[in-house]
This record gives structure tokens, C-alpha cells and sequence, in this order.
């Protein structure tokens, strides 16, 4: 009889006394039901496991079983267009046999082990193999090639090949024999521990953006490929939108979206729409190159914090064959609430507001692992990390927020009026700041224009003088401001409303390319200079106004098809004839 039996259960905190054969971090299969676990701290008085099921029903005394291996995920075909929980269980597969709600000790392996892949054979025998090396592919979806890779901790020579042809998952397909002799059997699959980071050959210097057509983004505040981003926001700012605007827009080759302790309904929306959702680049379905990972907030709160690492492993897998893909963690709040509350049964010292004093060092270890890297057999790939953090009562002094502020460069802040005034993407733009734009400036002047991040600065710079002016009129009104600063205020409006502000549901507006957004600023921009010039001339703001010309500009966004830029020119035309007529 095993010596590892339970001593003490306290919500998904199971204990065992005295000393055991377990190591730190082991999986663990507890109970009669094989519930999942994992090691989390052992001393010669007793050994703490946090379960990732929920543990009722659990007895004292029963039974836990050592796996001699940490808490892995499978990576292999079938991961892409797949729906998966917070421990990589495919959640179609449960439903087909324990119906709506996962049944505890479920042990469905995460990839289909039955269905077959179209394989073809890369390498030959005699072939020097080194961890990554690429073996055999296989169309994964119409997007996506998966290319399966040897193991990070494997070399040696190729010793037998199959034919190309058709294999499922756990099926031989190389034979590889190391420096020592032994042989090793590569299949189309391969474990990974989610909590240790996949090695790499070197990190690049984050210089590209990510593309993603949304102008309050890309112009003003962008964000590197291979970049970290938070989106922090109440409830009800847009956080979940703007994340599926980002997952159906950027120009990443893969998304991995980790729906971390959400509503039911609001994950079994997001589920839904990307089960719908077209990918505009290629006319596939959007799940032909997306993962979702659903953990709602009422499924086992331990999965609940496994499931942010799951999605980056997921990730850096990819990534290592060449792809560049972006995560998406909805939200990162819940996460840290998991942390929160599977310390206060570990009977842990609380640090502010009762989270762990590890927090930020969870936080950063998560953030850290994005990059634009070469992998170990020398493909480039990057992996994006976007978090939604979701401050209570929208206070960014929590300390989910504050911390994240640390680890992220790029910080897009939900702000409530907005989104209350139907203003999306509700990002303010005083309290929201990218601190890519130094890095990026080479690669927007090489391949949009030299002028662009110049213009990009002026646009910001009219914003802030209108938040500045905007005091003064709260204090004593606007009609004791000065024409130039009146001009200010209406300009800005022009730029919130027609540049910033965008409407997901237009067919024009819902992705801009970069060549439009520079071509909207320069247009705001000459209508400035020129209004500028006439009241030094003394003409008045409000025969300006009158003209109607400051809201044919803010209808650019609508009127101006992405596909017909040299549409714009039209526009400074309009501006000439409008103020001549003021004259």
C-alpha cells in the first residue's frame, strides 16, 4: 500500500503527512477519480497539492499517485481550431461524453490520438539531428503547416524513416539514435512542461509592429511584434472587444486566446463569434489559425491560474516553428485571483489587498516569456503577449495593475466615459502610453513614410493641448479662449472623433491600413495649418465653422474606401474652396 494518502482536503489544497517519494512540481493523479494535480510544496512534516478539478467528493485517506513527470502539455497536430480547457483537455470531446459540464477525472487525451495527418518525411537516414530540427509536416488547417520539430533535449543520427503518408499522433514516424546508442522514437507529437519556457537560439531586437489596422494603435500608441501589452479597463470598457478586434485584424499567423476565469456567457460568446468569424486575409475560417483556451470563473480556480502558462506554451511552440503569434489573456485579473485565493489556503502571508507577495514575479515571468526570437533551428518567430486586466471599480492602483505596468511597455488604459459617450476603442489617449515608438520610428519611416511618426507627434501633440485648454473652459467657458486656442479644441475634436474613435461593425472602418491613417493625418493636419494661418490673418473661427468643412473631414473614416487612397487629394481641394470662400 502507497504510503501517499490524503491527510487533509481544504478546497483544491490536498495534503500529505510525513515524508514522500514526490518532487516538487511532479504531476500527480489523486483519489480514486485520477484527479489532476500538481506538487506545489514539500517538507518532512508534509507535502502540498493543488488539484486543478474540483475536489468534491474527495476522502481522506485515499490514494496519490506519482507521475515521475512535471504538469505538461501535449503539442502536436491538432492544437490549431481546437477549444480547450485551463489544463488542455479538449472540451468538444468532453462534451461527447460527460455533456455540459466536465466530469471530474476526465483523462481524454488533449489531441485526437485516432485521427490521421497527411504526413511527409523531411529528413533521411544517416541525418545529424539537433533539438528543433524540423522532421516532417503536415497541413495542420488551410492556414497553418505544422512542422514537427525533435526535442529540445535530443540529438543524434536518423536511423529509420517512414514513408510520407498518412499517421495519427502517437504513430513512429523517425527513428533517431543518440550519441550514447539508444534509440528514440520521434512521433508527431511531443510533452512540454508549461511552467519552464522553451529554449531558444537567440533573442532579436524588437523592431517590427504589430500590424493591426486599428488607428488609435498603430499611429498612436503601437505595439512591437514580439512586444508585451496590457489593456487594463473596468466592466463594460471594451477590454473583450478590443481583444477580438486584435485577434481578427493583427498580422499574426497564429492567435491563441486564453479566456482566464470569465463569465460562462461571456466565453460561450467569444467561442461562438470566433466559431463565425471570417479571417479577412484569407477568407478561412478565423479558428483555422486560432486556439481558445475557455477557463470560466466557475470551473476549478487552480486550472484557472495553470491556464495563462497552457496558452504560452501553446504559443512558444508555434513560435519555434517559425510563426509569429499573438495571446490574447482575458484577463489577467482573474488569474491573480487564483494565485490569491489558492495562497490564503496555503495559510501563506498576505501582501496588499490580500494577494501573494510572489505576484509580481508571477506576473513578470508570464510577460518575460514574449520576444522575437530564432529558434533552435533557426527559424524567426515571436510571441505577442496582449493582457486584459480587469481592475475592480476601475482603480489602475490595484496592484494587478500597478505591477503589470512594470512588466508591459505598451499600456492601452479603458477609460469608462469613454465607452459610456459610445466612443470605441474607449483607449485614452492622456493615460495610455507605447514606448515601442522610439524603436519603431526606423520601420514606419522605411515603409510608410518618412513623415509619418512627425505627424504622428503633432496629432498628440494637439490632444494634449486640448486637455490642457479643456480645464480652462471647465473653470470660465470657452468664449474667452482665443481664436488659435478655439482652433485647437475644434481640431481635436476632429481628430477624436474622425481618427481615433472607429466602428468595428463598418465594412471601411473596422481595419484601416497604415497608408490610410497616414493620408487621414495629413489632411487634419493641412486643415489645421491653413485654419491656423487665416486667424493670423484675422478671419474669425466661427466663419470657419460655418463652412461645415471640419465634419466633411471627420466622414474621411467612411467616405474614403481603403482601396481608393488617392481619394484623400480630393479633400485638400475641399479644404482650399471652403476657406476661400471665407474670404
Amino acid at each position: 500500500m502507497s504510503s501517499n494518502l490524503i491527510n487533509s482536503i481544504n478546497g483544491p489544497v490536498v495534503t500529505i503527512k510525513g515524508p514522500t517519494d514526490l518532487t516538487m512540481q511532479e504531476m500527480v493523479y489523486v483519489g480514486s477519480k485520477k484527479l489532476i494535480g500538481e506538487v506545489i510544496s514539500i517538507s518532512a512534516e508534509r507535502t502540498t497539492i493543488q488539484v486543478y478539478e474540483t475536489t468534491t467528493g474527495l476522502r481522506v485517506g485515499e490514494e496519490i499517485i506519482g507521475t515521475g513527470a512535471p504538469l505538461s502539455a501535449t503539442l502536436g497536430p491538432g492544437i490549431i481550431s481546437n477549444i480547450f480547457d485551463g489544463i488542455e483537455r479538449p472540451l468538444e470531446d468532453i462534451e461527447k461524453t460527460d455533456g455540459a459540464f466536465i466530469g471530474t477525472g476526465s483523462s481524454i487525451p488533449s489531441l485526437d490520438p485516432e485521427r490521421k495527418w497527411d504526413v511527409t518525411i523531411k529528413v533521411s537516414v544517416g541525418d545529424e539531428l539537433r533539438g528543433g530540427d524540423i522532421y516532417a509536416t503536415c497541413p495542420e488547417t488551410p492556414l497553418i503547416e505544422h512542422r514537427c520539430m525533435v526535442p529540445p533535449n535530443l540529438s543524434g543520427r536518423v536511423s529509420a524513416v517512414m514513408t510520407n503518408g498518412q499517421y495519427t499522433v502517437n504513430d513512429c514516424v523517425v527513428k533517431l539514435v543518440d550519441k550514447d546508442g539508444v534509440e528514440h522514437e520521434l512521433t508527431l507529437c511531443q510533452k512540454w512542461p508549461i511552467r519552464v519556457e522553451r529554449p531558444i537560439l537567440k533573442r532579436m531586437p524588437i523592431e517590427r509592429p504589430l500590424i493591426t489596422g486599428q488607428r488609435v494603435i498603430d499611429t498612436m500608441f503601437p505595439i512591437a511584434k514580439g512586444g508585451t501589452a496590457a489593456i487594463p479597463g473596468g466592466f463594460g470598457t471594451g477590454k473583450t472587444m478590443t481583444q477580438h478586434q486584435l485577434a481578427k485584424w493583427c498580422d499574426a499567423d497564429i492567435i491563441v486566446y486564453v479566456g482566464c476565469g470569465e463569465r460562462g456567457n461571456e466565453m460561450t460568446q467569444v467561442l461562438k463569434e470566433f466559431s463565425e468569424l471570417i479571417d479577412p486575409k484569407s477568407g478561412q475560417k478565423l479558428t483555422a489559425r486560432t486556439v481558445l483556451i475557455a477557463n470560466t470563473s466557475n470551473m476549478p480556480v487552480a486550472a484557472r491560474e495553470a491556464s495563462i502558462y497552457t496558452g504560452i506554451t501553446l504559443a512558444e511552440y508555434y513560435r519555434d516553428m517559425g510563426y509569429h503569434v499573438a495571446i490574447m489573456a482575458d484577463s489577467t485579473s482573474r488569474w491573480a485571483e487564483a494565485l490569491r485565493e489558492i495562497s490564503g489556503r496555503l495559510e501563506e502571508m498576505p501582501a496588499e489587498e490580500g494577494f501573494p507577495a510572489y505576484l509580481p514575479s508571477r506576473i513578470s515571468q508570464f510577460y518575460e516569456r514574449a520576444g522575437y526570437t530564432v529558434s533552435l533551428n533557426g527559424a524567426e518567430g515571436s510571441v505577442t503577449i496582449i493582457g486584459a486586466v480587469s481592475p475592480q471599480g476601475s482603480d489602475f492602483s490595484e496592484p494587478v495593475t500597478q505591477n503589470t505596468k512594470r512588466f508591459v511597455r505598451c499600456f492601452w488604459a479603458l477609460d469608462k466615459s469613454l465607452a459610456y459617450a459610445r466612443h470605441y476603442p474607449a483607449i485614452n489617449w492622456n493615460t495610455s502610453y507605447s514606448e515601442y515608438v522610439d524603436t519603431l520610428n526606423r520601420w514606419y519611416s522605411a515603409n510608410v513614410g518618412r513623415e509619418f511618426m512627425a505627424d504622428r507627434q503633432r496629432i498628440a501633440t494637439l490632444l494634449h493641448e486640448e486637455n490642457d485648454l479643456m480645464e480652462i473652459v471647465k473653470l470660465i467657458g470657452s468664449d474667452v479662449l482665443p481664436d488659435d486656442q478655439k482652433l485647437v479644441i475644434e481640431t481635436a475634436k476632429v481628430i477624436r472623433v474622425g481618427f481615433l474613435q472607429q466602428n468595428a461593425y463598418h465594412a471601411e472602418d473596422t481595419y484601416v491600413p497604415l497608408e490610410k491613417q497616414l493620408g487621414m493625418m495629413k489632411v487634419i493636419l493641412y486643415l489645421y495649418d491653413q485654419c491656423a494661418a487665416m486667424i493670423k490673418k484675422g478671419h474669425a473661427i466661427s466663419a470657419i465653422l460655418e463652412t461645415g468643412i471640419f465634419g466633411e473631414v471627420v466622414k474621411i473614416k467612411y467616405d474614403v474606401p481603403n482601396s481608393k487612397l488617392e481619394m484623400l487629394d480630393d479633400y485638400y481641394t475641399k479644404i482650399d474652396q471652403a476657406l476661400a470662400a471665407v474670404i
